[in-house]
């Protein structure tokens, strides 16, 4: 039976709670949670009258805009490379059934890639991820399952990366997404870079594993983290120029055009305007990654204060704590599961998290994924006050929560 997605169906839990009174700070859900950037409404607003199809990869305009994106990113890119889509969560479905195999994932991962896998009959051959950042497999760890996999009847055909990381908030270094591109080769593997907080690295940039395997490495990124343009559903892939690429190309194309027909025209038109690296765009991704670097560090110094271990966070809005050094303490509560614990938070203190086990790690991992995008405010003011604040972690709203989420995390793991 398909379940639904955990990050949905928890956003979903928090509405239905508040819309019943109850108070809840919601840490469970990948939502950008800032303003959009300026001229992109007033562009959808002029839009309103194109309602035709486009064509199924995209209109020419906006697959030359997301190619220039990609080319003043020092990776060149053609227009036909181009496919765009309603999100990159159908790009990422529609990949994995037109590769073929089974899929290669780094555990903990994103929720939605074992479901698709799934969806589509595949197995799914986890492997941990390194101890300094996730996202990647452990490249110690990947030779071995790769083989063993196959000993037990898989057919191991892709490999899936997030570089930066969800569920984690790291960045795996370039040495070790070389060394996991280098075993992906030998395997024959293809690699599904999901980018899509490529964007929010709080410094420096992340490594491509399309710069090391670029002939069998296929990215998918999108507007909705770094524009907080999630509800708009605007997300394209590059496929490799390569015969292989063009083939994966085209299959994907027809995968496309039977499923979604084509990402809605006037998202296509807001699209072309937002790729275009605009003055005032850039600027406003710039604000919201110092946003999400300084609110993430200060849940971070929080988790951290209760013994918990967690890497720091590197990228986007995430944190990963693990909670076993309290198990102890826990265990006393009841508490002996990340279900169970991200149950307690949310029935006892009114906190919204997900366990580590929806993101395929043990359910006696003692993990919670903390989303830190949804403490910058209720009201569109203290959103936009929020990305305008050189320290937005002592505005009002946002140190109460940080404050709450403290008292709670205090509560649950000191005798």
């Amino acid at each position: 039976m398909t379940t639904h997605s955990a990050t949905l169906a928890i956003d979903e839990a928090v509405h239905a709670r508040r819309q019943a009174g109850h108070e809840v700070l919601h840490l469970g859900f990948g939502e950008a949670g800032l303003p959009i950037p300026p001229g992109l409404a007033e562009v959808l607003a002029g839009s309103a009258h194109h309602n035709h199809y486009s064509p199924v990869a995209g209109t020419a305009e906006a697959r030359e805009a997301a190619a220039g994106w990609f080319e003043r990113r020092s990776l060149p890119t053609r227009p036909e490379q181009i496919l765009f889509a309603p999100g990159s969560k159908p790009l990422i479905f529609a990949l994995l059934a037109a590769i073929g195999g089974d899929v290669v994932l780094p555990c903990p991962s994103w929720v939605s890639y074992a479901a698709q896998a799934a969806l589509l009959g595949r197995r799914v051959i986890p492997v941990a991820v390194p101890a300094e950042a996730g996202g990647i497999p452990d490249p110690a760890l990947l030779e071995e399952a790769l083989k063993q996999a196959v000993a037990d009847g898989a057919e191991p055909g892709v490999l899936v990366l997030t570089v930066p990381d969800n569920p984690t908030g790291t960045v795996a270094s370039a040495e070790q997404v070389d060394e996991v591109c280098a075993i992906a080769e030998r395997h024959g593997l293809a690699v599904v870079s999901d980018e899509i907080y490529a964007e929010l690295c709080h410094q420096g940039t992340a490594p491509s594993p399309v710069r090391r395997l670029p002939d069998r490495t296929v990215v998918t990124t999108g507007l909705s983290k770094s524009l907080a343009l999630g509800g708009w559903r605007i997300g394209f892939a590059r496929t490799p120029d390569s015969p292989w690429g063009r083939r994966l190309h085209g299959e994907l194309t027809g995968i496309a055009s039977e499923v979604w027909s084509s990402l809605a025209t006037p998202m296509q038109r807001v699209a072309a305007h937002a790729l275009a690296d605009l003055p005032e765009v850039t600027a406003h991704i710039a604000a919201s990654r110092h946003v999400h670097a300084r609110v993430a560090a200060a849940v971070y110094q929080r988790v951290t204060a209760v013994g918990a271990g967690c890497r720091p966070p590197q990228a986007g809005f995430y944190l990963y704590p693990d909670f076993a050094p309290a198990r102890a303490e826990l265990g006393r509560q009841g508490i002996t599961t990340s279900t169970g614990l991200a149950t307690a938070l949310l029935d006892h203190h009114g906190i919204a998290t997900l366990p580590g086990s929806a993101f395929g790690d043990s359910e006696t991992a003692l993990t919670l994924r903390l989303a830190t995008s949804l403490l910058y405010g209720t009201t569109p003011g203290e959103r936009l006050a929020t990305l305008e604040a050189d320290s937005p972690e002592d505005l009002p709203w946002v140190s109460a929560a940080l404050d709450r989420l403290s008292e709670a995390l205090t509560t649950l793991t000191r005798p």
